[in-house]
């Protein structure tokens, strides 16, 4: 799939809907961040999730004693807290993917579409659950195959959004068939936008503040957003063709 030229397609949209586009993804910005810094920051979070991805990235099969490692990095008392911010995260994350949908389909978008996925918040949250949980299952042999899975699951919440009616079982059951033989380009989409990443990473270190400052945050939400609207979008013209 020519992502590149999804890529193109967006900067030009972030044109065409500026400075409206920025002040949503502000808003989706702000959101987040608060969020994201109470799970860590707070003395009632927990960075087990953190060991665990860590544990992922460089490739450790999970033992019992990696398990209890982890499991003792957990705070009673923060549990219920962090996992009901793990929870509304998506939430968000959808309102926000409806917003970039919309654009990437010449629609009207405005900071009202971050908040439509609390319309169905209990299917986001079920795939979020069932899709973390497969995502798990497949990391216990191997790192690759949970990485497969992710990518597997992706559109999901695209799909729950152009319908729904839908349940969250068959939004996913319909992303791993869309998804069949699109996983790697979807991977060298995701690693295109590394450099941005990094240098939003570098940006926020730079600035000696109790909170990250998601400057390049603020170009690359939207850019990134729209880019996987568009991927989207192209992966239903190439179904129907």
């Amino acid at each position: 799939m020519p992502w590149l030229e999804l890529k193109i397609g967006a900067r030009e949209q972030i044109q065409e809907n500026s400075p409206r586009i920025f002040l949503v993804s502000s808003i989706y910005i702000i959101l987040m961040t608060v969020m994201w810094q109470l799970i860590y920051k707070l003395p009632l979070a927990t960075n087990a999730g953190e060991l665990y991805l860590q544990y992922l990235t460089e490739g450790y099969l999970l033992s019992n004693a990696s398990i209890g490692t982890i499991l003792s990095f957990l705070r009673p008392s923060g549990i219920p807290f962090a996992f009901v911010l793990w929870l509304l995260t998506p939430v968000l994350d959808v309102g926000y993917a409806n917003y970039c949908l919309k654009i990437s389909r010449k629609q009207t978008g405005d900071h009202k579409d971050l908040f439509d996925g609390f319309l169905f918040s209990g299917k986001i949250v079920l795939i979020k659950i069932v899709t973390t949980v497969l995502v798990v299952l497949w990391s216990i042999p191997f790192f690759f195959p949970a990485l497969a899975a992710y990518y597997r699951y992706r559109q999901a919440y695209y799909i729950l959004l152009d319908d729904p009616k839908k349940s969250a079982l068959q939004c996913i059951r319909e992303s791993k068939h869309i998804m069949h033989g699109n996983k790697l380009d979807l991977f060298l989409l995701d690693l295109s936008f590394f450099g941005w990443v990094l240098l939003n990473s570098i940006v926020s270190l730079m600035f000696p503040l109790p909170f990250p400052l998601p400057l390049v945050s603020l170009w690359l939400t939207p850019y990134y957003g729209l880019t996987c609207a568009a991927y989207y979008n192209q992966l239903l013209k190439n179904i129907t063709v």
